[in-house]
């Protein structure tokens, strides 16, 4: 029969101890985890800063690992156990939570950083050279903080990862010069995901990311370009998307010789007015640019200039110009002339 004698001494059993303190850990965990964590969230949601929302959610995810071994470690303590076991569980339990903060604190400023980045211009964002900078550097600290808590010495450790980095650094240098140019591009400004770049060997496209020693470029054939940092630094780099999207192309043009050339021109104007608004890319306010510049073999060279909103939108802006311009002569009875030559042969006696 259970009487609370044999009660009071099941709960004061070392066993049942440590499966009590264990498991209740394990629910204050949950709870927080479930009841108190979700509301934190909901408050901090409200407010206009997205850092907090980060390390909140970061955090949520260890508050049950957390509780529950604190909850182990007080429950071993109740076993009967030798004391360098407990030197032993202490230590392991210093090493768990030093390990975890070092993982939620990377990950909270490697999110910082991307949420910094789709919030600026001046960033990559989704860097991967970034991310693995600032991971690589706090997993380093927690490390040596570890070492530093079990009593080993870290300047040793230090001496060996400076003559070691040395040596890397000599094996390495290609790397190493790609890994320093990569962070050069990404501080400079000039090149943030999405832009279209066109580089001095001719390949253009989008940058899609700068990694540790490349920077992936997809062009409009959504063919992958690869290059490395340290040569993407060196080269001439045409950026259309710097200082603004928007950019102004020519279309050269020739007419005939007997055609009246302020009526053309008035044309061509109306034309590429009605084309800026009517065709997606193109910028409806634009007032419409027209040169003569050359008289050619054949025909009065002019050139009209458009507008659009980005690089790409070019291609489908001047195909439409080209097929209304080309409808609209014809109905105005605008000649724009085959390329002639006319040959003069002298005949000897």
């Amino acid at each position: 029969m259970l009487t609370i004698e044999n009660l009071d001494i099941m709960t004061t059993h070392p066993i049942i101890q440590l499966f009590i303190y264990t498991l209740s850990g394990f629910l204050f965990g949950l709870f927080l985890h479930k009841i108190i964590m979700p509301k934190l969230s909901k408050i901090i949601a409200k407010t206009s800063f997205k850092y907090d929302d980060l390390i909140v959610l970061t955090i949520r995810k260890w508050v049950i690992p957390w509780f529950l071994v604190l909850g182990l470690f007080f429950g071993l303590k109740q076993l009967n156990l030798d004391l360098r076991f407990y030197f032993w569980i202490q230590n392991g339990l210093l090493i768990f939570y030093i390990f975890s903060s070092t993982i939620i604190i990377s990950k909270v400023v490697s999110g910082l950083i991307k949420i910094k980045a789709s919030d600026s211009d001046t960033f990559i964002s989704s860097s991967s050279i970034i991310s693995n900078i600032v991971i690589v550097t706090i997993y380093s600290i927690g490390i040596l903080i570890i070492l530093q808590t079990q009593g080993i010495s870290i300047t040793p450790v230090l001496t060996a990862l400076g003559v070691g980095g040395l040596a890397v650094a000599l094996a390495l240098q290609n790397t190493l010069s790609n890994l320093f140019a990569g962070l050069q591009i990404i501080s400079s400004g000039n090149f943030i995901k999405g832009s279209f770049i066109k580089i001095a060997s001719g390949e253009d496209g989008c940058i899609e990311d700068i990694t540790w020693r490349s920077t992936t470029i997809r062009t409009l054939t959504d063919h992958i370009i690869i290059v490395p940092n340290a040569k993407l630094a060196d080269m001439i780099v045409s950026n259309f998307n710097l200082p603004k999207t928007e950019l102004s192309f020519i279309v050269e043009i020739g007419v005939s010789y007997d055609s009246d050339l302020t009526h053309v021109e008035l044309v061509t104007k109306q034309v590429i007015k009605q084309i800026m608004e009517e065709v997606e890319g193109g910028v409806s306010d634009f007032e419409p640019v027209i040169r003569y510049f050359s008289f050619g073999d054949s025909s009065i060279q002019m050139k009209a200039t458009l507008r659009v909103k980005d690089y790409v939108a070019q291609f489908d802006v001047k195909s439409a110009f080209i097929k209304k311009l080309h409808i609209k002569f014809i109905e105005q009875g605008i000649n724009i002339p085959f390329p002639t030559r006319t040959v003069y042969s002298k005949k000897e006696d």
